[in-house]
């Protein structure tokens, strides 16, 4: 049995990278390939369109991105709608899970259900009655009715995980904090945030991809570049004529929109793992 054992340790490693080999082309690929044909030509694009590397890399679809339609416009939209909305979740979030973390009141499991249901709700359902209220409050084409039409779905993800990191605090630095004098809400300001920061962090990064990404309140509750994110913009890129195609200016503003993200993930990076698996193991 022993003779075998470095024969499958062997097998099992190859086995094990090869997995990984296949995860990471089925993740990167389509970004890949998203940037060669952003650096293909337009002339050449039809030509080279199966090519696994352009034969004359340009910025020329960069270049018309910015200059075909107000591209940086939509950037600003979606960087100021992002964060706000990310934000203001954590704020309303951060108040709602230390009451739901900490303190006992009746109907908390159902409220928890409650929260928990109205973030698998599907977008489509409330759409007619969010558009009703964004035009009643003349929200229309504005940051502030982006804001709070995609906090339907970022402030029920952000209540529900922080909930559950806020339950393993230990409850002695609350005690701590109450001998001291200090007040609920500046135990939670002062001694809880802090603590909660990996977490926060973790939660903040996925509600900002999501609201980052939106499209549909976004197609649905702007007509103009006022207020209109780049997953839209990006959807409305035109050709100079109704045959053409601009695959190569919808890749470059992919890839633009993409960078974003990327430097977030890899700038907080510590902070997400740390978030991931805090409150994994109590103790």
């Amino acid at each position: 049995m022993n003779s075998k054992n470095p024969a499958v340790r062997a097998l099992t490693l190859i086995v094990f990278w090869l997995v990984v080999l296949i995860v990471l082309f089925y993740v990167l690929f389509p970004f890949y390939w998203a940037l060669k044909t952003s650096f293909t030509g337009p002339a050449q694009l039809s030509a080279e369109a199966l090519q696994w590397f352009p034969s004359n890399p340009t910025w020329q679809n960069f270049r018309d991105v910015f200059a075909g339609q107000p591209f940086g416009r939509n950037l600003l939209n979606s960087v100021v709608v992002a964060t706000g909305t990310v934000l203001l979740s954590l704020l309303l979030s951060a108040l709602a899970a230390y009451a739901l973390g900490k303190f006992r009141f009746q109907g908390k499991s159902v409220l928890m259900y409650i929260i928990l249901a109205v973030s698998v709700f599907p977008q489509i359902a409330v759409l007619s009655g969010l558009y009703t209220m964004i035009k009643t409050f003349s929200l229309y084409n504005t940051w502030g009715g982006l804001i709070l039409s995609y906090m339907i779905f970022t402030l029920p993800f952000t209540v529900w995980t922080l909930t559950a990191f806020v339950r393993e605090i230990p409850t002695e630095l609350e005690e701590a904090a109450y001998v001291d004098g200090a007040s609920p809400l500046q135990t939670l300001f002062q001694v809880l945030l802090p603590v909660m920061t990996p977490a926060l962090v973790t939660t903040g990064l996925l509600a900002f991809i999501n609201a980052w990404n939106e499209y549909l309140f976004a197609l649905t509750f702007t007509s103009d570049n006022t207020a209109k994110t780049v997953p839209v913009a990006i959807g409305n890129f035109s050709g100079a004529t109704i045959y053409e195609n601009p695959f190569g200016q919808i890749m470059a503003a992919s890839v633009i929109v993409t960078i974003p993200l990327i430097v977030l993930v890899l700038v907080f990076q510590r902070n997400i793992v740390s978030g991931l698996t805090a409150g994994a193991v109590k103790g």
